[in-house]
C-alpha cells in the first residue's frame, strides 16, 4: 500500500494508516498495542548510569499542545552516532505520563503518523490495548520495504534472519538500533562480554572462524562426514558410534560427551525428516551456521551500541557470505545447520517448545513468499 508517494516500510506503519485514515481509534491502539515504539534519546543521557532521562517533548502549534513523539521501528531515522532510542510500550508511556494535557504523537509529520489524547481515561486505554494485543510479537518475518532487499548486503542479512525472526525484528536494516539501545549494549556485554569496538572486533572475527560453535558436536559430525567419504555412503548410526570409539580424541572431547552429542544430533535430524524438513537419508554436515548467523547479529548489535559504524557493519556482514557458502549448498540447509546447533546445544532432555519453535522459525523462513530465502538466490 501507498499513502501519497509513500510505500509503508512495514506492515505496522501500512495498518496504522489506514486506520487513521479511517478514524477508527480502536484500531489505531490496536496496533500499537502490538508495536514496538520508540523514543529518542541523546546517548549522552543513555550512557549515565541510573540516569532515567524525561519524555522528549515538543510543541505542536497546530495543536496548541504539547507533544511526546515516539516513532514505530519502520519510521526510525538513519543511524546517527549521538542519538539513540529506547523502546517502550503503550503502558510504559501510561504509566510515567506526566500530563493529561500533553498528546502522543505516533509518527509526527509522515503519513503514518497519529495523535492520541492522553487523559487518565486515555491511558487506561493504552493499557488495555497493549493487554488484548499482547505486545511486540516474537516468531514474526519484518521486513522494512527501504532496507536491503536484494544484492550481497541483503544476502549476508538474511544469514542472521533467524535471531531476526525469532524477537519479531526487522531482518533487512543496518540502521539507528536492532532492538534498541540500551539493549544492544546489554546483548553485547551478555553473553558475549563485548564492551567496545575492539571486543566487538575479536568476537566478530572468531564467529567467523566458527571457533565459537560447540567443539564437540562440530567434531562429532566431521567424524561422519569423513567416514561418508571413506565408505562412499552414509554411514550407519553404529559405525558412526565405532569411529567415536575407534577415536576417542576426535571429538575434541571425552568419549561420554561425544556418545551425548551423536545421540542428541541423530535424535533431532530424526525428528526433521518426520516433519519433511530433512529429506530421508538426508544428513546435517555441520552446524558452522550458528556462528555465522549469530557474527551478522554481533554486526548488527554493535551498530546499534555505536561499537561501530554503518559501513563497518556493512563490511562485517559481508564477510560471511564465503564461509556460508563454503561449508553449505542452499538457504535450506543453512537454516537446519543453524537450528541442529540451536537445538544440541540446549537440549535439556527433548524441549518440545524449543524444537516447535525451530521448527516454525525454518518454515517461516522457508516457506513465507516475502521471505529472502524465497527471494534471494544462494549463490
Amino acid at each position: 500500500m501507498t499513502t501519497g508517494s509513500w510505500a509503508a516500510p512495514t506492515t505496522a506503519e501500512r495498518v496504522l494508516g489506514e486506520a487513521e485514515a479511517r478514524g477508527d481509534r480502536a484500531g489505531v491502539l490496536e496496533v500499537l498495542g502490538r508495536t514496538r515504539l520508540y523514543l529518542l534519546i541523546a546517548r549522552l543521557h543513555a550512557d549515565a548510569p541510573g540516569f532515567v532521562p524525561p519524555l522528549h517533548t515538543e510543541r505542536d502549534e497546530s495543536a496548541r499542545r504539547t507533544v511526546v513523539p515516539v516513532l514505530t521501528e519502520g519510521m526510525l531515522p538513519p543511524w546517527h552516532p549521538d542519538w539513540v532510542f529506547r523502546q517502550v510500550t503503550l503502558s510504559e508511556l501510561a504509566q510515567g505520563w506526566p500530563s493529561d494535557k500533553w498528546l502522543l504523537a505516533v509518527n509526527p509529520g509522515t503519513p503514518y503518523a497519529a495523535s492520541l489524547p492522553a487523559r487518565a481515561a486515555d491511558r487506561r486505554a493504552w493499557q488495555e490495548a497493549e493487554a488484548r494485543g499482547g505486545g511486540p510479537a516474537r516468531v514474526r518475518l519484518l521486513t522494512h520495504a527501504g532496507g536491503h532487499l536484494h544484492g550481497p548486503v541483503a544476502q549476508g542479512l538474511a544469514l542472521g534472519a533467524h535471531l531476526a525472526v525469532l524477537n519479531g525484528l526487522v531482518w533487512n536494516q543496518l540502521g539507528a538500533q536492532y532492538e534498541d539501545y540500551g539493549t544492544d549494549v546489554r546483548r553485547l556485554r551478555n553473553p558475549w562480554g563485548v564492551h567496545h569496538r575492539a571486543g566487538f572486533r575479536e568476537t566478530l572475527e572468531a564467529l567467523l572462524a566458527t571457533r565459537l560453535v560447540g567443539r564437540v558436536p562440530e567434531s562429532v559430525l566431521a567424524v561422519r562426514r569423513r567416514l561418508a567419504v571413506r565408505q562412499g555412503a552414509a554411514p550407519t548410526y553404529e559405525q558412526w558410534r565405532a569411529a567415536l570409539d575407534n577415536d576417542p580424541g576426535a571429538s575434541g572431547g571425552t568419549l561420554a560427551e561425544a556418545i551425548e552429542f551423536q545421540r542428541r544430533i541423530a535424535h533431532y535430524e530424526d525428528r526433521f525428516r518426520a516433519d519433511g524438513v530433512l529429506a530421508p537419508g538426508g544428513r546435517i554436515d555441520t552446524i558452522a551456521a550458528f556462528d555465522l548467523g549469530r557474527a551478522v547479529n554481533v554486526a548488527r548489535l554493535a551498530l546499534g551500541a555505536r561499537y561501530c559504524d554503518p559501513q563497518e557493519a556493512e563490511q562485517s556482514v559481508l564477510r560471511v557470505l564465503a564461509p556460508a557458502r563454503q561449508a553449505y549448498g542452499s538457504w535450506a540447509d543453512f537454516s537446519l545447520g543453524y537450528l541442529l546447533a540451536r537445538l544440541v546445544h540446549f537440549d535439556e532432555g527433548d524441549d518440545e517448545a524449543m524444537y516447535q519453535e525451530c521448527l516454525a522459525l525454518h518454515r517461516t523462513l522457508t516457506h513465507d513468499p516475502t521471505s529472502p530465502y524465497r527471494n534471494i538466490p544462494w549463490s
